[in-house]
Order: C-alpha cells, then structure tokens, then sequence
C-alpha cells in the first residue's frame, strides 16, 4: 500500500461464518467475516476466543470436520477456495498459501531433522534433485538470519532455542515462495527482543518477495507497529477495520477500550481500567465491509 494504486485484491473473502458443535448447542466462531487484503501487512486483532486463529484456519480449510463453514466466498488470486477439491487444496496449502503456527515445539517433527523437513517442505512443490533442494534450505535458513545454517540443517527440533524454531518454522512456510502467508501469532511464546528480531525477518522477506501477509495476534501495539491495515475482532465479528498508522485515532468505543487497557510506562500510577463490553455489538459488527485495496 505504497503508492495508492489500486489493484485487485489477492484475497477476498466474504460472509464467513465457523460453527461448533457443543453439547449445550452450536458455538458461533465467526460472525459474517469479511475483508480483501492485497500485497500487504494484514493483523488480526481480539481478545482470547474472538475468532481470530479459526478465521486464518478457515481461510486454508484446516478447521476438523465437525466444523460447519459457510463463506458467500473466498477468493484467492480468482479461485474461490470452497469450491475446490481437497486434492486441489493440498496444490494451494504451502505453496501459495502458508501458514505459520503459533509454537514451534508442536509443527515440527521432533524425530526428524530440521534440514529434512525443510527439504520436504520445498521437493513437496518443486520437482528438484535433494541435493538442490539441500541447497536451497540451507540458503533459506540464511534467509531468516540464523548463523551457521549447515549446521543447524542436521539439527533436531529438541536441539534448538525457541527463537530458532520459530526461524526455522518460517523459513519452512516460506520455502515453497507462496504468494500469501499466515502468521498465527508466531511471537508470542518468545522475549521482546527475539519477538523484534523475527519481525524483522517477516517484514524484509514479505517485502522483498511482494507477498501478502495475515499477523494474527492478541498484541495490538505490535501489529500497529508491524502492519498496515489492521482488523478488529470481538466475539467472532469484525468491529472495524483501520489503517494501522490511524489506530489510536479510532472512535470504535471497542477499540477505545482494547487502547486504554495497554499499561503506559509513563503514564499515571493507577488501575487499569476494565473493558467495557456492549451487547449491541455482537449485532452490528463492522462498517468496513469488502474492499478493494492498495498496491
């Protein structure tokens, strides 16, 4: 979203809506979810439970069976994922759209080196020779800044720190070069400054390669930093969605109220205050609906 042209939307997704089943009735998930993203920083913002992470899943048909999913759509690069056959799925998941989960202690395999899984990431979507596709995960763990990459290829998940598993996590995702990536908060089981270190890393390779990017996190400082637009989620409904650079001038009173729930360093010395939460809500969602957007 640089220079205000208009393109067509890389993905687009319209009326989504995710049920549970539960023994006291349906669990609503999601709400009529909708919104386009372009080449561009995508966060997903909300509290614990408001649907965030099953909305990304939802986008790649990885929610469990039992789910109940309706979408009037979602279009990515003018195919419409529902309509697919999950043989035509498998061609889109990893190597146009991928997606990066939130602890890496529980995506990789821990039985199998970290160089092998990278490879198969890679010779899954591309008919290579193994000793290209050694090559080119070696050149990706160099891609995501971890020092002396030959030798972390032939070590095992157990073997690495949590900051490097999730290096490794993305250099897996990214391998197979995908047009859209999903990162369901990919930081926040690491430390301040490993968190800034991984950012980093997302930000130059999203741009370098011209991708898209969802950043799915409950962090709404982090994502203001990071993104360009970001989506306001409460109870599976979107309450607004806002250019990142204009967030804390919003007057949605839900994300007044997520804003001033932030601790201040500088501030004054007093209690939090509590989120107030308005039923109201739950019905209108949000005024932003489907948009084209940016370049």
């Amino acid at each position: 979203m640089k220079d205000g042209m208009k393109q067509e939307p890389l993905l687009t997704v319209k009326n989504l809506n995710v049920a549970f089943p539960s023994a006291k009735g349906e669990v609503q998930a999601v709400r009529d979810i909708s919104f386009a993203m372009g080449k561009e920083k995508i966060g997903i913002v909300g509290e614990s439970g408001s649907g965030k992470s099953v909305t990304g899943r939802a986008i790649l048909r990885l929610l469990p069976p039992h789910a109940r999913v309706e979408a009037a759509e979602i279009s990515f690069a003018g195919q419409n994922l529902p309509d697919l056959s999950e043989k035509e799925m498998r061609r889109i998941r990893g190597n146009e759209i991928s997606m990066v989960m939130q602890d890496p202690k529980y995506s990789l395999n821990p039985v199998r080196s970290v160089g092998e899984q990278i490879m198969e990431a890679y010779l899954t979507h591309h008919k290579v020779s193994r000793k290209e596709a050694k090559e080119r995960s070696v050149a990706m763990l160099e891609a995501v800044r971890i020092r002396d990459p030959r030798r972390v290829f032939d070590l095992y998940p157990n073997e690495v720190s949590g900051g490097m598993g999730q290096r490794i996590m993305i250099a897996m995702m990214l391998i197979p070069e995908p047009r859209l990536l999903i990162a369901d908060e990919p930081t926040s089981a690491l430390d301040v400054t490993v968190q800034l270190q991984v950012l980093a890393i997302l930000d130059d390779l999203v741009s370098q390669r011209g991708m898209g990017l969802i950043f799915v996190s409950h962090d709404l400082e982090l994502v203001a930093s990071f993104c360009d637009r970001v989506i306001i989620m409460y109870h599976g409904r979107i309450m607004e969605i806002i250019e990142a650079g204009k967030l804390h001038q919003s007057v949605h009173p839900y994300t007044r109220g997520l804003l001033n729930c932030l601790p201040k360093i500088d501030g004054e010395r007093a209690p939090l205050p509590t989120l107030q939460r308005d039923a109201a809500w739950l019905e209108s969602g949000s005024s932003g609906g489907v948009e084209h957007v940016a370049g």
